[in-house]
């Protein structure tokens, strides 16, 4: 069965209802094919948005930075957060200003986020970190350093509210304007792999591992990142 999430004043479609969704498969779904995240948070009353790289365990959501991380520092006490991932799909060039547009699925996911202070729980934030993006690299990986483990900080957030919009509606003139003698387009948009290149310095006989066997050129990139986040956390 479907969840969905609640319905409030802080995350309801004020506009074009029809573009929302608050369930759970939907929501998650947009979440897990994307890499990077926006954190959005008031420090002294003065508003800050910073981009970070992000994960999904179930209805909980984990970002990571340095431990000097302003954003990170505000944040220890469970401040009340937005975090916002976004996919462009196509350029919509329409016979009217009015009508033009873009393609994109987006989510807004609210919730109150606090750092992560036991250090177990940091190590495992580090694996899940990786393997999220790279099924089983982490246990190709030597083991974290001290320092590493004590210059990493990890911010956890249950989604309390979220909500999706889509939109992937092409072309939509108002149906008087087809008769215009105006070009009109949508261009899609994907963002793809390129070919892979070893690092220069490898050691004989080092191999390309089967967990990042995915991230092949040509491959699309949020197909790739949501297929390697089900193959480590085995979630939907």
């Amino acid at each position: 069965m479907n969840e969905t999430y609640p319905v409030t004043p802080i995350n309801r479609a004020k506009r074009l209802h029809e573009r929302a969704a608050y369930d759970h498969a939907t929501i998650h779904a947009l979440l897990d094919a994307s890499m990077m995240c926006h954190i959005a948070y008031v420090i002294e009353g003065r508003p800050y948005c910073t981009p970070t790289l992000f994960w999904r365990e179930g209805t909980r959501l984990y970002w990571h930075g340095s431990s000097a991380s302003r954003m990170l520092r505000s944040q220890s006490e469970g401040e009340p957060v937005c975090l916002t991932v976004a996919h462009l799909d196509s350029l919509v060039l329409a016979r009217s200003a009015f009508n033009h547009s873009v393609d994109y699925r987006a989510v807004m996911a609210f919730g109150h986020a606090k750092i992560i202070e036991d250090e177990a729980e940091k190590l495992r934030g580090i694996r899940a970190m990786v393997d999220r993006f790279y099924p089983g690299r982490t246990d190709l990986l030597r083991t974290p350093t001290p320092q590493e483990i004590k210059a990493t900080r990890f911010i956890g957030m249950e989604i309390e509210q979220a909500s999706a919009k889509i939109r992937a509606k092409g072309i939509g003139d108002d149906e008087e304007d087809y008769a215009l003698p105006i070009y009109a387009e949508r261009i899609p948009i994907r963002t793809v792999l390129g070919a892979p290149e070893p690092c220069a310095r490898l050691v004989p006989g080092v191999a390309r591992p089967d967990g990042i066997a995915g991230y092949r050129e040509g491959r699309r990139l949020d197909e790739t990142v949501a297929e390697a986040h089900a193959a480590t956390f085995k979630t939907e």
